[in-house]
């Protein structure tokens, strides 16, 4: 319950178009139920042979239609504004705090987990909030109505057809207790099978590499399987429940068409009034299905919001200090003091006691083994990762004390496999300084040694490069992050063997052109 009210918190900043929504419903079917009581009407000065009162009936109800007509096609409108409204509120927050979160948090999940996240679970909350919700208040809105016109026309006979609501209640109540578990079952099964797709697409040269395809078709199917395991398991509980759901104001309506159809023939009731009582336990009858289909939807939506939750819920654990101060002007000077770190999970320290100084305009070659800690190092600097234990200090500076936003603007980071945007050449180069001007990004591609090879591209600097830059070399994707760390002007240059993939006459006349 707690995770449905915090859902029903994300249409607070649209709650007038939830209550226009809502205020129209209530008149779609304010109007859908007077139609049968006009047409009982009918039907009995059909039957005294009167024709006075025919062409205003008949008019009444082309007019209740007209109501409903446009009442409904508002409502459908509105409802989705909200829907619409309600989705970008949610991807924006999603959005917004995977940005937010630390790196530690990525380390440990799963990218496929994370889409699934946004995509499917989004979906089934925004499906729900936008049209879920309002289809449960106006399946209640036809019951409630539809019955207030029954108990109107004829009491008795209402109390013996409506007997059944009460039961189709508590079904609809066990259903969702039991559904809920499965469906978040489902959603996790669902996740799982959105990473394994991923890492398989993001992998596929791996995979054609070492003829690897039926070993993960089998991964796959077993993937696969897990999920029609558990969407059984929610599919049989909604194959009883809501036939069931269904099944139950039936036994109303034969009530109504035993004890009704005696009262026409003893004269106790008008055959227009008991038409109009029959269509009004009709009317029940489809909401009462519906109910069980869209509280299914709710639980569905509990799932997933759930989910969702456990990622907005997640409090950063890498933030900038209230008290933060712009990073002071400097030449570029790095000092570690007694630097420890540990990857989360890791049995051991990657740095332990690490002291060093840099001193600005000079460059310094960090060897070791691999694994022994260089790369980790390195990030502690723009603090991608705070440290353990100890200092990092830029121009005397401990960088938890300055604003993060200028910290990283002084730092530019090339790593061995640099990631490139689905976007042209430019644009990637240029994302260091979205500003930068033409002139800005060849100069800055003539100094990372990627001019030549750029204009040789069948588009020159407006080629777009694919998903993450495959359709470049290895040596080109290094040339061209290198020149978009350039154009950024940084006050410290890190190259986390970037150079690995380029050739040795490239890399000296980089490091030439190096201003520092």
């Amino acid at each position: 319950m707690a995770t449905f009210l915090r859902l029903l918190g994300f249409l607070r900043p649209y709650r007038r178009g939830v209550i226009a929504s809502l205020v129209l419903a209530t008149g779609a079917m304010g109007a859908t139920v007077l139609i049968p009581y006009l047409t009982g009407q009918v039907i009995d000065e059909v039957r005294s042979g009167s024709e006075d009162r025919l062409e205003l009936l008949a008019a009444a109800i082309v007019g209740a239609g007209l109501v409903r007509l446009a009442m409904s096609v508002a409502r459908r409108l509105v409802a989705g504004h909200v829907s619409l409204g309600v989705e970008v509120d949610l991807r924006n927050r999603v959005y917004t705090q995977l940005h937010a979160l630390e790196l530690r948090f990525f380390d440990s999940q799963q990218t496929g987990q994370l889409m699934s996240r946004a995509t499917s679970d989004l979906q089934s909350v925004r499906f729900f909030l936008g049209y879920g919700l309002v289809f449960i208040v106006q399946s209640a809105l036809t019951i409630v109505l539809a019955a207030a016109a029954m108990l109107f026309l004829q009491p008795g006979l209402a109390v013996l057809a409506l007997i059944p609501v009460p039961f189709v209640v508590l079904v609809a109540q066990r259903y969702g207790r039991r559904s809920r578990p499965a469906l978040q079952e489902v959603q996790q099964r669902i996740a799982e099978l959105t990473a394994d797709v991923e890492e398989n697409v993001s992998g596929v040269r791996v995979v054609k590499a070492f003829a690897a395809e039926p070993r993960q078709l089998d991964r796959f199917r077993v993937s696969v399987a897990r999920v029609f395991e558990q969407a059984m398991i929610s599919t049989r509980l909604r194959a009883f429940y809501n036939p069931f759901i269904g099944f139950l104001p039936n036994v109303g309506l034969a009530v109504v068409l035993l004890v009704g159809g005696r009262q026409v023939i003893d004269g106790r009731l008008s055959l227009g009034d008991f038409t109009a009582f029959y269509v009004y336990l009709l009317m029940l009858i489809a909401p009462m299905r519906q109910l069980g289909m869209a509280l299914g939807l709710s639980q569905r939506a509990t799932a997933s919001g759930a989910r969702l939750f456990e990622l907005l819920d997640r409090v950063p654990a890498l933030t900038e200090r209230e008290d933060a101060v712009p990073l002071p002007a400097g030449a570029g000077r790095v000092e570690l003091r007694d630097v420890s770190f540990t990857y989360e999970g890791a049995g051991r320290q990657a740095l332990t006691g690490v002291d060093f100084t840099v001193e600005a305009g000079t460059t310094v070659a960090l060897v070791g083994a691999t694994g022994s800690g260089k790369s980790t190092l390195i990030q502690l600097l723009p603090r991608l990762y705070d440290v353990e234990a100890g200092a990092v200090l830029i121009d005397g500076v401990d960088v938890r004390d300055v604003e993060l936003e200028g910290l990283r603007r002084s730092i530019a980071l090339v790593t061995d496999d640099p990631f490139l945007f689905s976007a042209s050449v430019f644009e990637n180069i240029a994302y260091a300084r979205p500003a930068a001007d033409a002139d800005d990004v060849r100069r800055a591609a003539e100094r990372a040694q990627a001019a030549d090879f750029i204009e040789r591209l069948a588009e020159g600097y407006d080629t777009q490069i694919g998903e993450r830059g495959l359709s470049l070399s290895g040596g080109q994707r290094q040339r061209l992050a290198i020149a978009r760390a350039l154009l950024a002007d940084p006050r410290i240059l890190i190259l986390d063997d970037a150079t690995s993939s380029v050739d040795a006459s490239s890399a000296r006349n980089m490091r030439a052109t190096r201003p520092r």
